[in-house]
């Protein structure tokens, strides 16, 4: 057992997964609660198996992929979001027609490539985590099969995906033509030995841009909105909150550990993919009516965010990026558990702005803890979401990129238009049809605890959160 050790959470979640396959399988819709149990046990269990050797074996098979405490930290977040997701789920789908086994056993397999994903340190890692992720993620997005939006959502969502995985697979063959090997290591190497060819430049240029497709960022965040908007809501604030982050760490990883010596070649598309999101984020998001496509927008912009701390590089640049993912996917969580409780007095979900008119007359706390989560995305103090942005910030000035940091800033006055708009239509509008009171205790326990993690006592965790990011982050170096 002990050369497997360090790959634990991962096979936890392979044996499980395909024993929960099977499962599936031969109870069909019946089992569904019970697989959806185990899924959440499993990844709760892989969590708790990131203790011990998967944190500090290094880099293990030949390079392939690494076992230390920056891929740690990564599956501690990705793994629990991937757990509220089917949690969330559990009480949305309709009982008996739509709720399947099959729902838990994708998304604990998409668990497992962005396992892989983060702990990427070879090309060829990279790519099958990656595509592990996106299988699943196609077939979530259209997991309502009688559903015209999931179905276009999900078709949409596998088209683009199959162009950008050709695009990644394009730079992937350029910089092992170019360099002999598969390695970040060696890759690395390849660039340091002096000024880097154009063959090898444009591979860097495509492989960023596949993985820039994965988080959603701009130019190549065209899917997402439409997708936020088709995919079931559960799928949504999976889409949202895991595999973003797994695709933000891994460019992290990539650009840190396999582009280092081309960090001034690799910066500049970053910090264009960075302002165009923050921008685009902000700006595009001014129109929408749909909550799911207006937090769809937010998501492209929170990931223009991080990427000024990628840009910053160095220690504190990727621990900055690491600290941001975390409260990024709190934050997301817990708006999307609210669009979750969003339904009509038939009980069919709403997802109109204007059907949150009034809500703090109708439901408080309900219109409390959507104002809490629209605050902190939007970065204002005294919310804990202001401090990853200041995270960010500081680590890009301290890089001497001061300029990119104050275009951050304006990014974030744009942007915060609307999320104060949504609180506004819940605080100063005239009520509108009340919302059906949910029966779900244990979302509302999520709800509240998200909440509390955002508010100013997340203030706490800073000391904490911000040493565990720093050894994290210098793990890569």
């Amino acid at each position: 057992m002990g050369r497997f050790a360090p790959l634990l959470p991962e096979l936890i979640l392979s044996i499980g997964g395909t024993i929960l396959m099977m499962v599936a399988a031969f109870t069909g819709r019946r089992g569904s609660g019970a697989v959806s149990g185990l899924s959440v046990l499993l990844l709760l269990g892989a969590t708790a198996a990131l203790v011990g050797a998967p944190s500090h074996a290094g880099p293990i098979y030949d390079n392939f992929v690494s076992a230390d405490l920056f891929a740690s930290f990564g599956k501690a977040i990705i793994f629990p979001a991937a757990a509220v997701a089917i949690i969330a789920a559990h009480g949305w789908f309709e009982r008996g027609t739509e709720h399947a086994s099959e729902y838990s056993v994708l998304i604990v397999f998409a668990a497992i490539g962005m396992s892989v994903m983060v702990s990427a340190t070879s090309l060829i890692a990279l790519y099958v985590g990656l595509e592990l992720q996106s299988l699943a993620a196609y077939v979530l997005a259209s997991y309502r099969r009688t559903d015209e939006r999931s179905a276009e959502a999900g078709l949409k969502y596998f088209v683009l995906g199959a162009l950008a995985s050709g695009i990644l697979l394009y730079g992937i063959s350029l910089l092992y033509g170019f360099t002999g090997t598969m390695s970040f290591n060696g890759i690395a190497a390849a660039f340091a030995r002096g000024a880097p060819s154009l063959g090898l430049l444009f591979g860097l240029v495509f492989v960023l841009a596949g993985l820039a497709f994965k988080a959603s960022a701009v130019p190549f965040h065209m899917w997402t909105p439409d997708v936020y908007e088709g995919a079931p809501t559960p799928v949504t604030m999976f889409f949202g909150t895991a595999p973003k982050a797994a695709a933000v760490l891994l460019a992290t990883r990539l650009c840190i550990e396999g582009l280092g010596p081309a960090t001034d070649a690799w910066r500049q598309i970053v910090i264009f993919a960075a302002l165009a999101s923050i921008f685009l984020g902000a700006v595009a998001a001014y129109g929408q009516t749909n909550i799911k496509r207006l937090l769809a927008y937010s998501s492209i912009n929170n990931v223009g965010f991080a990427m000024v701390g990628l840009a910053a590089a160095g220690p504190k640049g990727a621990s900055s990026v690491l600290f941001y993912m975390a409260v990024y996917i709190v934050m997301t969580l817990g708006a999307f558990l609210c669009v979750l409780w969003m339904r009509d007095a038939e009980g069919r979900p709403v997802e109109s702005i204007a059907s949150l008119s009034g809500l703090s007359q109708t439901r408080p706390g309900f219109a409390a803890a959507i104002a809490i989560f629209m605050f902190s995305l939007a970065g204002i103090p005294p919310l804990f979401g202001f401090w990853p942005k200041l995270v960010v910030f500081t680590a890009a000035v301290n890089a001497g990129y001061t300029a990119l940091a104050v275009a951050g800033i304006l990014g974030t006055v744009v942007g915060a238009y609307y999320y104060l708009k949504i609180v506004k239509v819940m605080y100063m509008d005239e009520p509108a049809e009340p919302y059906a009171k949910p029966n779900q205790p244990l979302q509302g326990l999520l709800i509240l605890l998200a909440a509390l993690l955002v508010s100013p006592l997340g203030y706490l965790l800073i000391g904490p959160l911000g040493s565990l990011t720093d050894k994290a982050a210098g793990s890569l170096f």
